[in-house]
């Protein structure tokens, strides 16, 4: 709607005198319209009248991430608004649905990397726990785009939406989190949670947040790890199979390339010093969606189309492993 300011206002026009006969017609129009509206109200038994089609058709606050600061259980340096943050895979965007689909029977646990909560939590997250090979923060704040756009945000946004498409294709989902806690889980928890639900499939979401020029995303394996509570040796074929799946998917869906930065351009990593993959007992992999310290990489991350595509492409590499 544009506006035109005071000076714009047309100049008022004299309005003609009505004749009796303008006035009769008047009148007459309403009722008559009225008289239509009830007719296709209630004399349509079969309700499907363009009033009932008509009808018929009707039917999180962010808080900023401290810069630079590491991101959860990832031990690297983490560091727009954003566009369309309430996505498809939100219950109020789309219904969610569940069921029948190819990947009944199937569970799959997804964990949101970290959480805007964190930030007013430093003792908590800072608390030390053991993670097989040694000691880390129990989680950490994450990183943002130079414009304050928090991953935190971002890894439950693309969550959710990668939540509901595993619904649709039948699959039984569980969140570490939903945004329903004040801060965490720590990722001794995360490993726990896809452990108890027995899933055939984990995924742990995040964004990088490197220096500007590195670019792209990649997938975070675990290492065979046997130590203290630690032991990945039974999950650490599955889980690269499971991580190989993700990359291509999530290639051919964003259209966007594996890092330049981690990884030889292989789009993948493979690491040994990661509580929610030590701990896991299922297969479960890592995905640095990108750079959200890169102009270029946090235009992507910041957009809901782009994000939507992220989540399309997980979700095509899940199902690819969990059929076989």
């Amino acid at each position: 709607m544009s506006y035109l300011g005071p000076e714009f206002e047309p100049v008022p026009q004299r309005r003609p005198r009505r004749g009796p006969f303008t006035v009769a017609l008047a009148a007459l129009v309403p009722a008559a319209l009225a008289g239509w509206l009830v007719y296709e109200v209630v004399g349509d038994s079969g309700g499907s009248g363009p009033s009932a089609q008509a009808a018929g058709a009707s039917g999180h606050s962010a808080a900023p991430s401290a810069p630079g600061d590491k991101g959860s259980d990832k031990g690297s340096d983490k560091g727009g608004g954003e566009s369309g943050d309430k996505g498809a895979g939100s219950p109020s965007a789309t219904g969610r649905k569940s069921g029948s689909g190819s990947l009944k029977g199937k569970v799959v646990v997804i964990d949101p990397g970290h959480n805007l909560g964190n930030f007013k939590h430093p003792t908590e997250i800072n608390r030390q726990v053991n993670i097989g090979t040694n000691s880390k923060e129990c989680d950490t704040t994450g990183t943002a785009t130079n414009a304050g756009y928090p991953e935190a945000r971002f890894t439950l946004d693309v969550s959710r939406r990668l939540r509901t498409l595993l619904e649709e294709q039948g699959a039984t989902v569980k969140l570490t989190h939903d945004g329903d806690r004040p801060w965490g889980p720590c990722v001794t928890e995360r490993a726990e949670i896809g452990n108890k639900a027995h899933a055939d499939a984990a995924i742990s979401i995040h964004a990088d947040g490197s220096a500007a020029g590195n670019r792209g995303f990649h997938v975070i394996l675990p290492g065979a790890v046997h130590d203290g509570a630690a032991d990945t040796r039974a999950i650490a074929g599955p889980s690269r199979d499971l991580g190989v799946r993700i990359k291509d998917g999530f290639a051919r869906a964003t259209g966007t390339a594996p890092s330049n930065y981690i990884g030889g351009g292989t789009g993948l990593d493979v690491r040994k010093d990661l509580g929610g993959l030590n701990l896991s007992t299922v297969p479960k992999v890592f995905i640095e969606c990108g750079n959200m310290r890169d102009s270029k990489d946090a235009a992507l991350l910041t957009s809901g189309a782009w994000r939507q595509k992220a989540a399309e492409g997980m979700s095509g590499g899940i199902v690819s492993f969990l059929r076989g």
